[in-house]
């Protein structure tokens, strides 16, 4: 269960892209989460692709270890892709299936956009793998400084986000072991009617509440004993430096950025 999703985890590595500046790694992935949405022909798609696999190989972390973590994703990928076929009544009939035509339009709209989900999950899932969750604070915190001039707690918000991508892995291990105890007590979560098997799943969320709320208030106080009191006066073990790497890295990705919009037209 603990492998069970990528997002939170954080796999050791020297990869190129582990040693990439965090606020680098960052600042390309939201600009991927933006381009991606103008890819919209097989070759723009395509670019994106390779770009996203090139990625994901240059990370060094077993393929399959990824894709295994993207498991909860393909449902909703499935879903998104069916929900297009069911829909979208454009273009030319391709075949029927049990009284519901499938149109050439909504096959071809299912398929970007479930690709499109797909490529955001991944990449933004290599950025836990890659990056440690210090790292990802420093980087957050570092990008949103101009905003600390109208008192905006950029610190705070910084040390949440990372917290939360943390404790992602955690909570999965704790509720692993709670469906297991609770399964051991003849609690059954796959079988039964619907009704059912939402009142099962209450044993589970409750136990996982008070495991989660222990976990944080134990956290505020092991912060508070080491003298914790916001950003303010704080300093750095580690500076971020932007250096030729990063440079490079960023240039590739100016490149496919320029190579998606002038295939657009095709």
């Amino acid at each position: 269960m603990n492998n069970a999703i990528v997002i939170g985890q954080y796999v050791p590595g020297n990869s190129l892209i582990h040693r990439l500046d965090p606020r680098m790694k960052i600042t390309i992935i939201f600009f991927f989460v933006i381009v991606v949405f103008f890819a919209n022909n097989i070759i723009s798609y395509s670019i994106l692709t390779i770009f996203a696999i090139l990625t994901t190989l240059s990370t060094r972390i077993s393929l399959r270890f990824i894709l295994k973590g993207l498991t909860p994703v393909w449902f909703l990928i499935a879903f998104t892709f069916i929900l297009h076929l069911i829909v979208t009544k454009e273009g030319t009939v391709l075949f029927d299936v049990f009284g519901y035509k499938v149109y050439s339009g909504a096959l071809i709209q299912g398929f970007a956009i479930s690709l499109r989900f797909f490529l955001l999950i991944l990449i933004t899932s290599l950025l836990t793998l890659t990056t440690t969750p210090i790292e990802i604070t420093d980087a957050v915190e570092d990008l949103l400084h101009p905003l600390k001039k109208i008192k905006f707690p950029v610190h705070e918000l910084a040390l949440m986000m990372s917290i939360s991508l943390r404790f992602i892995p955690t909570l999965l291990q704790e509720t692993d072991k709670i469906s297991k105890a609770q399964a051991s007590r003849g609690v059954d979560f796959r079988t039964g009617p619907i009704k059912e098997r939402l009142h099962a799943i209450v044993p589970l969320l409750v136990p996982l509440f008070v495991s989660a709320f222990k976990r944080a208030e134990e956290l505020a106080m092991a912060m508070e004993a080491r003298g914790y009191q916001g950003g303010e006066g704080r300093t750095r073990l580690r500076q971020l430096k932007i250096k030729g790497l990063d440079i490079l890295v960023f240039l590739f990705f100016l490149a496919v950025v320029a190579a998606l919009f002038w295939t657009r037209n095709y």
